[in-house]
């Protein structure tokens, strides 16, 4: 496809710094991938010297793959496409010395990083953990200390807070690690305060392209402005309208730093949309118009008016999600083999509203995929039980070793596990083999001594009982041994441990049927549930199911039919966001969530919705209110037209059916 002349003008414009207000599917990427390509063919610029930077692996993985395509190895040789994270890594692992890190430090998950946090609070709550973590993070991503946050405290909470984030920096410093986080704060401010090293970096990196600029933090701001200068020969693409992303400290603030920071800075605006239909674009930018505008624009597409959007007033949860369901379905059958379920989204405010339409997919024997929320095998008592199954069916796999033997906890702690660690390293063996060594268990406490010996034997006996014994028998007797019900209990508050339980059973109960139906021990099964999760990270793409996302999961993404389910006031907007005056955020999000939609879109709203086991009554989203209303066509409101009842939707589907078949026998006469 031809490049449109603001396309144009974006590639080629090198006169200093750049900000280019991308629109929804305005082909930003494409803007990216086609000026690099510019740079390194046409304006002389070494591909080492250019680093292209974007928020996710997957969008950092489609920039390279279409450079790939339109570049030879040799002309990207050097070529930085990555995200924060990843740079930030380069440089941290280059500089190290400098603050205060040995080269092969190690980097902490948020689980890792939240195990720390939970034994400095003393406590085990998994709610008082996350707002104590996510609270630290936000102040990293400010380029806080702990000192600095102690002084900006502004309740005692805060400064309890502020006390952990600083013990929390010491264990990391001991530990020779890092978290996420610092992963991009400790370059910068090393680049900060280090006028040699900045300079080297400016030298090295001579241009820069941010993508998604609406959605960086105050920290990932401050090393862009520091790697490109006071030159600043950069390009900056995002939307204001689709910052969506404040609660994990993305400040859209930047976005009007970035005029006054660079006085020069021009601004080119893509605004042709090469996505929707006028009707969806005409929808998305009335709603948009309510909140205040940082650079002004309109939408607007060459592909027709489109059909109008259907807004479908459902009498309950279960209701909505089976016209959903039944809609897909209707589709797909007068569709047939053009239509594929991968061509439908279903997106939603909350990852607490998937489960009915799971249910209601399934009854119909829809395939579907989740994302944006977490899969079964990533749940964390999930994992807990798989390291024990990965540890029989293998007993040098580490990671699986250091889970089995911590949870539950049974006296084996950071220090045995240093001890051994060190043996494994020194001797090139795995940490179970470590275990079962008389010279390894030599150097520790008897009673740290006695804990190991016992799991290590416990798990020789669960792996010699593992090829003779049911699936269903021996993930019972484990649970029963390790006591994993009574850890939940002690461990969760609430009702987090009877949850974390019944996914655990479900765990059992799964593992149970496959051993009898496949006739397999928990070894062979072992080896499935591995390629399961090796399948659960397949291109999404790639497969033909209907996609369910959170409206944050679904930036970035597009089909030609979306469901926007949900549209309620408390639920979206939700009511946290407007007792806490983020009504505009909310807004963008609506704005996101319109705008994937291709060819059709309906919105969903629910005239009653349990809560906590009682009926409530809400009103239908403000946000539908803001849409020009001749574009909308109203169903199941009383001033609206009727939906099709479920008797009359079965019959209907039926009818279908048989004429299908019909056309079918006909066509092979």
């Amino acid at each position: 496809m031809k490049l449109n002349p603001q396309q144009q003008q974006a590639i080629h414009y090198l006169g200093g710094p750049l900000f280019v207000l991308a629109g929804a599917g305005s082909g930003k990427t494409r803007v990216i991938t086609e000026k690099i390509a510019y740079l390194i063919t046409q304006a002389g610029y070494l591909p080492h010297t250019i680093a292209a930077i974007t928020f996710t692996n997957k969008a950092a993985k489609e920039m390279q793959e279409r450079i790939a395509t339109m570049l030879n190895k040799k002309q990207t040789q050097g070529l930085t496409v990555c995200t924060f994270h990843s740079l930030g890594m380069k440089i941290l692992r280059e500089e190290a010395e400098h603050c205060g890190l040995k080269k092969n430090f190690s980097i902490l998950d948020a689980t890792d990083s939240a195990k720390i946090i939970g034994e400095l609070m003393d406590s085990t709550g998994r709610d008082a953990i996350f707002t104590t973590q996510h609270q630290i993070s936000l102040w990293k991503n400010s380029l806080l200390t702990p000192e600095q946050a102690r002084q900006t405290a502004h309740d005692k909470w805060q400064q309890q807070t502020a006390q952990i984030y600083a013990a929390y920096q010491e264990t990391l410093q001991n530990y020779q690690a890092v978290d996420f986080d610092d992963l991009i704060r400790l370059p910068t401010l090393l680049l900060r305060d280090n006028s040699a090293i900045r300079h080297k970096w400016q030298l090295r990196l001579r241009y820069l392209l941010v993508d998604e600029c609406q959605d960086t933090n105050t920290c990932q701001y401050a090393l862009m402005r520091l790697l490109t200068g006071a030159e600043g020969m950069f390009t900056a693409v995002g939307d204001d309208d689709q910052s969506i992303y404040a609660w994990r400290g993305a400040n859209m603030e930047n976005l009007r730093l970035l005029q006054s920071d660079y006085p020069q800075l021009k601004v080119i605006k893509l605004e042709q949309n090469y996505r929707s239909t006028a009707r969806i674009l005409k929808v998305a930018n009335q709603v948009i118009a309510n909140n205040p505008k940082l650079f002004p624009k309109t939408l607007w597409s060459h592909y027709g008016q489109g059909d109008k959007i259907r807004v479908v007033a459902c009498q309950h949860e279960q209701h909505e999600a089976e016209w959903v369901a039944n809609e897909i379905q209707r589709q797909k059958m007068i569709g047939g083999d053009k239509v594929r379920y991968a061509d439908f989204a279903i997106l939603y405010r909350g990852n607490h509203q998937a489960r009915t339409f799971e249910e209601a997919l399934r009854t119909l024997r829809i395939p579907y995929q989740l994302s944006g929320g977490q899969s079964f095998f990533d749940k964390a008592e999930i994992k807990d039980i798989l390291a024990y199954i990965r540890l029989v069916a293998n007993p040098e796999d580490d990671p699986a070793f250091l889970r089995a033997a911590t949870t539950p906890k049974r006296g084996i702690g950071d220090t045995t596990l240093g001890k051994l660690n060190a043996y494994a390293q020194q001797h090139h063996c795995s940490l179970f083999t470590a275990a079962q060594s008389m010279n390894a268990l030599a150097s520790l406490a008897s009673k740290n001594r006695d804990s190991l010996m016992q799991f290590t034997n416990m798990m020789l006996h669960y792996r010699q009982r593992a090829t003779s014994e049911r699936a269903g028998d021996w993930i019972t007797h484990l649970l029963n041994e390790i006591g994993y019900e009574a850890h939940l209990q002690h461990s969760e508050e609430g009702k987090a441990s009877e949850i974390k339980w019944r996914n655990v059973q479900e765990l059992a109960e799964w593992l149970t049927r496959k051993g009898d139906e496949d006739h397999k021990n928990i070894i062979e099964i072992a080896q499935t549930i591995a390629l399961m999760t090796l399948l659960e990270g397949k291109n999404e793409d790639d497969i033909d199911a209907v996609k369910m996302s959170t409206l944050h999961a679904s930036k970035g993404l597009e089909y030609p039919t979306v469901f926007l389910v949900g549209c309620e006031e408390g639920l979206f907007p939700h009511n946290d966001s407007i007792e806490e005056g983020h009504l505009d955020e909310e807004r963008r999000l609506m704005y996101v969530g319109i705008t994937r939609a291709k060819q059709q879109l309906a919105l969903t709203y629910c005239k009653k919705r349990k809560r906590q086991g009682n009926w409530h009554f809400p009103e239908p989203s403000r946000f539908i209110d803001e849409m020009p209303q001749e574009d909308l066509h109203i169903l199941g409101r009383k001033d609206g037209n009727p939906i099709v009842s479920k008797a009359e939707g079965r019959s209907h589907l039926s009818g279908l059916s048989a004429m299908l078949a019909a056309k079918s026998k006909k066509m092979n006469s």
